[in-house]
């Protein structure tokens, strides 16, 4: 059986690089110095294609230096979790299984001077140093147990993380919490929900958090079928239905069922047509209130599912929301994104009359969307994403939104060539919006080689192309890391 999530640039790499000889088309600006990192899945061992889903791959981070003008240095390197490392050494990794197998592989941060490798759903985050070699699990210096998530946000006024977090074993709540500039977390607040969803990403203005409570749930019986006996599956399963999504499973079971989930294996969340699609609108300071409410405040959309906000910002008494918007997710398509078109919508929360307006801002299909950091939880002209058909798969073009003219400008990269997410990196921190440069890895299938291209932000042309000796799977978020 076919899987297309392991075919063309989906398909993972063998090896690890350290090179510091770089071909380079054009002029690296000099004002970048720091390193530009990727993460994404890519399976060490053999897997089985009718089972693997493309976000439970093995985690591997890309990056490259970029100094004076050069480029010192690419290197690729595993995210060892114990599983990856064993099966490194030569060792029986299988005794490894559940969350300690799965790999920290959707997201990489720069925190408080610590390189992190991110994913979400409980499953452990890992410290790497600045060659990308794996230190380590990193808990926030024992202030935040268990996982986080794999999209924070950076406040550009405080420098905090802010986060919400998510997994199974938490009942009906996920978990917003601050993690200070130096690294500690400074407050959690419990939210509750109507059930168990995958929460993947989240949305922060200067006053708000915004919750995605959408309907894609646990599945209680994907993860029995993964390695409960079949005569066991049924009760099992509605046991496990029972509980999950309504009150805290209890430690020994949910380590029963995380040791079901395994890496480069499927994933255990599904559309679920019967869960309501609403956002949560919290203050920032909202407090635990009693049950786990915490002073969010409920609004109902139309059934689909957000991966990625754009961004968002507070207008007046209504907070707008940026959003690449799917139809629905993993209900027929089980290895991957692939339900329909992700499009651009806004949706802006009418907090004085209690209701949403939806609206759509651009109906090509795209993902992956980027807004200049500085301008997180703050009003934006400029955001950035690529184009996909049909749900993940990369169709040739980076698109820039301007938001105050309704424009698009489209940047094609030829010949089958796929770019992944680019990043805007400002000339200065004082430079204008688009004043600065993109950041992003393009594949070509002619060579089966990647390039780290730079494009002037304004202009979308190119300004330098690192050469790199292998291709970057297509994969998930990366970020620029200042020095």
């Amino acid at each position: 059986m076919g899987n297309k999530f392991l075919e063309g640039n989906f398909a993972p790499v063998s090896r690890e690089h350290t090179i510091t000889e770089l071909a380079v088309t054009g002029r690296i600006p000099e004002f970048l110095d720091g390193r530009y990192l990727r993460n994404g899945p890519n399976p060490l061992s053999e897997v089985d294609p009718a089972a693997y889903h493309w976000f439970m791959g093995d985690g591997m981070v890309h990056g490259v230096r970029l100094r004076d003008g050069r480029a010192e240095w690419y290197r690729n390197r595993w995210v060892r979790n114990p599983a990856v490392a064993a099966a490194l050494n030569g060792e029986d990794a299988s005794r490894f299984c559940g969350l300690d197998a799965l790999g920290a592989n959707t997201n990489v941060i720069g925190h408080a001077g610590k390189t992190l490798a991110l994913v979400e759903a409980g499953a452990p985050i890992y410290e790497l140093t600045d060659e990308l070699d794996t230190v380590g699990r990193c808990d926030f210096d024992g202030t935040l147990p268990g996982g986080y998530t794999a999209h924070p946000k950076r406040d550009p006024r405080t420098g905090e993380l802010h986060a919400v977090s998510y997994f199974f074993g938490m009942g009906n709540k996920v978990q917003y919490s601050v993690i200070d500039a130096g690294g500690r977390v400074r407050r959690t607040v419990d939210v509750e929900v109507t059930g168990s969803p995958m929460m993947h990403d989240f949305s922060l203005t200067e006053n708000h958090v915004v919750f995605y409570d959408l309907p894609v749930t646990f599945n209680a019986g994907m993860a029995v079928s993964a390695g409960v006996p079949a005569a066991l599956r049924t009760p099992a399963k509605l046991v496990m239905s029972a509980m999950i999504g309504k009150v805290r499973v209890p430690d020994p079971v949910t380590a029963m069922m995380a040791g079901r989930i395994g890496a480069n294996g499927g994933l255990p969340y599904r559309w679920n047509p019967k869960y309501p699609a609403r956002i949560g609108v919290m203050p920032r300071e909202g407090g635990n209130r009693e049950g786990g409410r915490g002073d969010v405040r409920w609004f109902d959309v139309e059934p689909c599912y957000v991966f990625h906000p754009l961004n968002a910002y507070d207008d007046g008494d209504s907070v707008v929301l940026d959003v690449v918007r799917h139809p629905k997710m993993f209900d027929t398509e089980l290895h991957g994104p692939g339900e329909g078109g992700p499009t651009l919508d806004r949706w802006t929360v009418d907090l004085a009359a209690g209701k949403v307006l939806e609206e759509r801002l651009d109906d090509r299909g795209q993902e992956f969307p980027r807004v200049d950091e500085r301008l997180v939880g703050r009003r934006h002209r400029y955001g950035y994403a690529i184009s996909a058909d049909g749900g993940a798969n990369p169709s040739g073009s980076l698109f820039k939104h301007d938001l105050q003219t309704g424009r698009r400008a489209e940047r094609a990269f030829g010949a089958g060539r796929q770019p992944g997410e680019f990043v805007f990196v400002p000339r200065h921190e004082e430079a204008a919006e688009d004043d600065g440069v993109l950041l992003g890895f393009v594949f070509d299938p002619a060579s089966q080689r990647s390039d780290l291209t730079v494009l002037d932000a304004g202009t979308l042309e190119t300004v330098a192309a690192i050469h790199l000796p292998d291709r970057v799977p297509n994969g998930f978020h990366g970020n620029w890391v200042p020095a």
